[in-house]
């Protein structure tokens, strides 16, 4: 089995992912190749807590322009956590 961190790249930081924080909905940057379940035992292993489920989608890149320079965002797998009542990440 992987080490949770070859599995978890960061935490996605919106408006939209902190106010689910209070619903204890997490989002997490993932490995592209991570599976569902491979996520919910590293989010497990990694912050001691229990997931009731996870929901996955791998972002689309967009145009992005800096004065005269355009190029695309990169794409990236995204991982919607769920935990379980009376959980939740201390970050």
């Amino acid at each position: 089995m992987k080490h949770y961190s070859d599995i978890i790249i960061a935490p996605v930081i919106t408006e939209k992912s902190m106010a689910n924080r209070q619903n204890n909905v997490y989002t997490f940057k993932v490995v592209d190749t991570a599976t569902k379940d491979e996520i919910k035992k590293a989010i497990e292993e990694a912050f001691n807590v229990s997931v009731a489920s996870v929901n996955t989608l791998n972002t689309k890149s967009k145009k992005r322009r800096v004065g005269k320079y355009s190029g695309r965002t990169k794409t990236y797998k995204k991982a919607i956590v769920t935990l379980k009542d009376g959980s939740s990440i201390e970050m």
